[in-house]
């Protein structure tokens, strides 16, 4: 009975599509679970760590979802193009308008995307070589985000009141004096721009540090809020 049931389940069609594909639904689940959860790795253990932004944590999640279900049902001729390019033309017209996407959130978003799109488009490969391919991400990922190619350094734009020491011959003593009013190993300074009626100029610092990038420090002028 059980048999004879699973054969009209496998046989039945509903307008002309097949109402169930088992082996290629535990395909989809096996290939998505395995895109949630190199994704959910790379996110959680290498980009949120630094960032502490759950926005961008909720975004680069959601996308990957989103393109990985996008591309391997266009791969699997299950989609139509032209449905499938209406969806990519919505992609295209929406823009993030709120604000400037920092250049690591940006570098993540599109490091998710392409392992998304590897893991839906990748139908032909055998089950190690999509495993490989996903080591290979994560690997990168990784050692970029460690100390083993170059020094982390992080940066932030300061409003300085000592203008006396924006002087060349005297930036020693303007980075001794950051460093004790920061608290941070200071690596060096740029001098932007200076305001002589004030007795304030806009510089920015670069120091030893690995914390996440703060929206704040974007800042290059500050806010009138706060002049």
């Amino acid at each position: 009975m059980t048999t004879l049931l699973s054969t009209v389940l496998l046989n039945t069609t509903v307008m002309g599509m097949e109402l169930i594909d088992v082996p290629g639904l535990m395909e989809l689940l096996s290939r998505f679970l395995l895109n949630v959860v190199v994704v959910w790795i790379i996110t959680h253990f290498m980009y949120y760590p630094k960032s502490q932004r759950r926005d961008y944590y909720f975004t680069f999640m959601l996308l990957s979802v989103s393109i990985f279900m996008l591309i391997y049902l266009m791969d699997g001729s299950k989609m139509k193009i032209g449905a499938a390019l209406g969806l990519f033309a919505v992609f295209g017209i929406l823009r993030y308008r709120t604000e400037a996407v920092p250049i690591r959130e940006m570098t993540y978003l599109f490091f998710l995307v392409a392992l998304s799109v590897v893991n839906g488009m990748a139908a032909k490969l055998s089950l190690v070589e999509l495993l490989v391919a996903n080591a290979i991400f994560v690997l990168a990922a990784m050692v970029l985000e460690s100390n083993l190619l170059a020094k982390q350094t992080a940066c932030k734009f300061v409003k300085y009141d000592n203008i006396k020491l924006i002087l060349p011959e005297r930036r020693e003593e303007m980075k001794a004096d950051l460093e004790k009013r920061l608290g941070v190993k200071v690596l060096s300074v740029e001098v932007g721009s200076v305001d002589f009626l004030r007795d304030t100029a806009l510089i920015k610092v670069f120091y030893e540090g690995s914390e996440g990038a703060n929206t704040a420090d974007g800042v290059a002028k500050m806010p009138k809020a706060y002049e």
